[in-house]
């Protein structure tokens, strides 16, 4: 069977994109599970190869309809010289991230690959450079055709997807209610079976109020529109419960006990994320018609051209992009209510062994 084809758009150039892929990539037993094919400019990538000091080969290909199956692709999006400005958001590096990120997307969505995997960009230099979206998601979602999409942290502990994205928090009852919330618990059931081969995912609803409102007291939200969905999607055949309150919910360890959850706003499903997966936790955009994952970290400017930054994250977006990819097409594969089993979202032959070699 051919290899998996994995774009990657390089996202900021001054930020710590390019390091954390030329690092991730630098381990020879890559090539072998997959086919990397970076956007972006030899000349770029050169500039940041040099930084960490790897003797790394790539080659420049015209398009991903010509790579090479066992190397480093670069297909160069942009040709002239680039001035490079670690650490600062500017137009330019907004640019190039944007001009990255439409090219890997239109091969994404012409099948010339089969899964994205986005290096951080910085909103405000996607601003200066005129990029119409608050971010990756809702470029993609217009670009793949998704009327709607779900932000979904994996990590090796627990599964936490987002009713709302990034929006203030005076914002957030107004934009919940019964319909937003069965659609973000659909879009995660059916990723939960065709993305992670689990037959019947149990899934558990957070409160958007303390005490998960304290049946009224605290807020009205969870007997509107919360427990009313959870409901109908019960009727429905779905596994899923709530709303629980949240903080008891983590504190208590009763997060281990669902395949998924549901938070109704970003810190309250971000926080307990990070401080249970931070550095190897991943983005991922389920409800698309593509494969897009990310690392759960930024630019990180402060650290840019440093040689400091931790890969860990950005390599396990590649594992999950391969490991979703190798679902959804044995999930296409054979009969619609059969789906293949997996405990965990890395199971690509040959993955253990590259993280034992980076953990040793």
């Amino acid at each position: 069977m051919e290899k998996i084809k994995i774009g990657i758009s390089v996202g900021d150039i001054n930020g710590i994109g390019l390091e954390v892929i030329l690092k991730t990539l630098s381990n020879p037993r890559i090539v072998e599970i997959c086919t990397p094919i970076v956007y972006g400019s030899t000349k770029v990538v050169s500039y940041h190869k040099n930084i960490i000091g790897d003797e790394l080969e790539f080659h420049s290909i015209r398009g991903a309809d010509k790579v090479f199956a066992d190397r480093i692709n670069i297909v160069n999006c942009w040709q002239e010289n680039v001035n490079i400005t670690l650490g600062k958001a500017s137009d330019l590096s907004g640019q190039y991230a944007y001009m990255s990120l439409e090219a890997a997307t239109k091969d994404l969505k012409d099948g010339l690959i089969d899964a994205l995997v986005t290096a951080p960009i910085s909103k405000e230099a996607m601003q200066l450079a005129n990029f119409p979206f608050p971010g990756h998601t809702e470029y993609l979602e217009q670009e793949l055709g998704a009327g709607e999409s779900l932000m979904f942290m994996i990590g090796d502990q627990l599964r936490i997807g987002l009713a709302t994205n990034h929006i203030p928090i005076r914002m957030v009852a107004d934009s919940l209610n019964k319909e937003v919330i069965m659609r973000k618990l659909q879009i995660m059931n059916e990723a939960l079976k065709v993305d992670f081969g689990l037959e019947r995912p149990t899934i558990a609803v957070l409160g958007l109020n303390p005490h998960a409102g304290d049946g009224g007291v605290l807020g009205e939200e969870e007997e509107k529109f919360i427990r009313p969905a959870v409901v109908e999607l019960k009727k429905r055949g779905m596994l899923v419960m709530g709303p629980f309150p949240a903080d008891g919910f983590f504190g208590s360890g009763q997060f281990s006990k669902f395949d998924a959850i549901l938070a109704m706003y970003h810190d309250q499903g971000l926080v307990p994320f990070k401080a249970l997966s931070f550095g190897k936790g991943v983005n991922f955009t389920a409800g698309l018609s593509g494969i897009r994952t990310s690392p759960d970290h930024g630019t990180a400017f402060d650290i840019a051209g440093k040689n400091e930054a931790d890969p860990s994250s950005f390599r396990q977006a590649v594992f999950l992009a391969l490991d979703i990819a190798k679902n959804r097409r044995a999930y296409h594969e054979m009969h619609e209510n059969t789906i293949i089993k997996r405990e965990k979202p890395s199971e690509i032959e040959g993955e253990d062994e590259i993280l034992k070699e980076e953990e040793n």
